[in-house]
């Protein structure tokens, strides 16, 4: 049985962006409170009856994590011009060597704005 389970988790981050046009209100510094929902997809193990412990997903998001919350995003290397879309993918990029099972990275930087990266 293949299935898709997810975590999510949330940080306060500080960000502007660079390449908007003048005038754009999302040019000067402002901050969210991100979501972000990390999705694995894969084989149910018979005997444990899931695809991987929530701990260990927790555990490989966890130093990620901790270099996002409460830091200026545009001070990250990668991170340059912080949108959503970037930051879905660089946080793919960072995980995706740990987590082979990853599908989908979300990120929302409000209740109701925010992508899906299923990597590349």
């Amino acid at each position: 049985m293949i299935t898709t389970l997810y975590k999510d988790f949330t940080f306060e981050s500080a960000h502007r962006l660079p390449h908007v046009p003048a005038g754009h209100k999302c040019g000067r510094l402002h901050g969210h409170s991100f979501l972000v929902r990390l999705e694995v997809t894969g084989e149910v193990d018979p005997h444990t009856g899931w695809i991987m412990d929530f701990a260990d997903l927790k555990a490989a998001f966890k130093p990620i994590l901790n270099r996002l919350d409460h830091y200026y995003l545009n001070d990250i290397p990668g991170l340059e011009n912080p949108t959503s879309e970037v930051l879905a993918q660089w946080i793919w990029q960072q995980l995706k060597p740990q987590l082979p099972l990853l599908s989908a990275v979300t990120v929302k930087e409000t209740c109701t704005a925010g992508c899906v990266y299923r990597g590349q």
